[in-house]
Formats: C-alpha cells, structure tokens, sequence
C-alpha cells in the first residue's frame, strides 16, 4: 500500500499535466499566434471553405492547374506514398503511362519536369516546383483564352522561395494558382 498510493497520486497529477493542462495551453499559444495555421490553414471563397492550402485537391478541368499525382487520391484521410522501387517494373510502366498522358494533355510539351508525373511521398503535396506550373502554360493558355505570358505572371505571383533563404526549393501552391486564375477568367 505504501507504493500503490504515492504511484496512483503521481498517475493522477501526470494526467493533469499532460493530458489537459499541456494541451490547453499548446491550443491556446497555437490559437493567439498561429491562428490560421492552427486550425488547418483553410481557404474560404465567397464564405465557404473550398480547401486547405496544406492539402492538394484533385483538379480535373484542363483550363486549371494539375496538382502533382496523388496516391491517396486526395484523400486527406488516407495519406499515402506508393512505396514502389524505382527501378520496379510496375513502376517504370507507370512513369511511362503518365508521361504518354502528360504529352497527350499537353501537346509540344518537351521538357517533363519530375514532379507533374510523381506523387509526393504524402500523397497530399500541395506544391508544384515553377517548371513543373509554367509547363502546363501552354495547355492552360489554350483551354481558356489567355495569353501565355499572362499565366506567366501569374505563376510568378504564385512563386514562393526557399523558407528562411535557404531550406527547401521555390514552390507554387496548386490551390492558390488555380484561384488565382479563376478570379483572372471572371
């Protein structure tokens, strides 16, 4: 009994601790100074949220920006990489399938930048690298009436650097672009 009291009291008090008070005050640190990153980084248009600037959502119109290739469908339930080797059979037959697709899509597309024919290891990338946007320019241009240095600019806008000058590479965020564009059509 002398052991059994002291180890429940102790149990009781790291439960208080750790289970309500450090989440509470995380929460209410996260909520007063990263409010918007705290509660999923949602985007709103016209009063309704249409997505999470942290997630990629699938896009099928040929007028938009393709996200990269998803392996969990989107899902953002049901993040998944596709766990395959690269020099798998499967796998080069599928680089091959998407690359067919990709020039399909995008006739005179020469250079193929990785990231428009790999899923992230996610699944749930939002992100394009600037080649990987301005490649699907042409298409874009095509399938809705503006001018490709038009949709230039507008990937440029969309560009985001390095974090902190140094860590990571230039990115545009799929969802924001194609809002982006979608605000220029009306």
């Amino acid at each position: 009994m002398k052991q059994v009291l002291p180890a429940i009291r102790l149990s009781v008090v790291l439960m208080l601790i750790c289970g309500i008070i450090y989440p509470l005050v995380t929460t209410g640190v996260a909520q007063l100074l990263f409010s918007n990153q705290a509660n999923g980084s949602l985007i709103t248009q016209g009063g309704k949220t249409i997505g999470s600037s942290l997630l990629a959502q699938e896009v099928k119109s040929p007028g938009l920006f393709q996200p990269r290739a998803s392996n969990a469908n989107y899902d953002g339930t049901a993040s998944a990489g596709s766990n395959r080797a690269v020099a798998s059979e499967a796998y080069i037959v599928e680089m091959k399938e998407k690359v067919a697709q990709l020039k399909q899509e995008n006739p005179g597309l020469q250079q193929i930048p990785a990231d428009l024919v790999t899923g992230s290891g996610s699944g749930l990338d939002p992100d394009l690298s600037p080649e990987a946007a301005k490649a699907q320019i042409p298409r874009i241009s095509q399938a809705t009436g503006l001018g490709e240095q038009e949709l230039a600019k507008i990937v440029e806008e969309h560009t985001q650097g390095r974090q902190l000058g140094i860590f990571g590479e230039p990115r545009v965020n799929v969802t924001a672009l194609n809002l982006a564009l979608t605000a220029e059509l009306k």
